[in-house]
């Protein structure tokens, strides 16, 4: 029976192994890719909530992020 030598079969077990840690570590990003996605639409819709309860209260506005200013929005222009 033929075999490969010590050497070849060492660089293709470490070539293999290095594959599979590789595919592992992408399964491991596509998880962290998924449950950020679930964190990122909870977050949109606390945002969208917020800025409801906000409208609702002070109407059609822009709030500056820094100083809390509202400024009153143009109404848009129809033609």
């Amino acid at each position: 029976m033929k075999k490969i030598n010590k050497e070849e079969l060492q660089s293709l077990n470490d070539s293999v192994k290095k594959s599979n840690s590789i595919q592992i570590q992408i399964g491991g990003l596509e998880i962290q890719k998924h449950e950020l996605l679930h964190s990122m639409d909870a977050a949109s819709k606390e945002l969208m909530d917020v800025q409801n309860k906000l409208q609702e209260k002070y109407g059609d506005v822009s709030v500056d992020l820094e100083t809390g200013e509202i400024k009153e929005n143009e109404p848009s222009k129809k033609d």
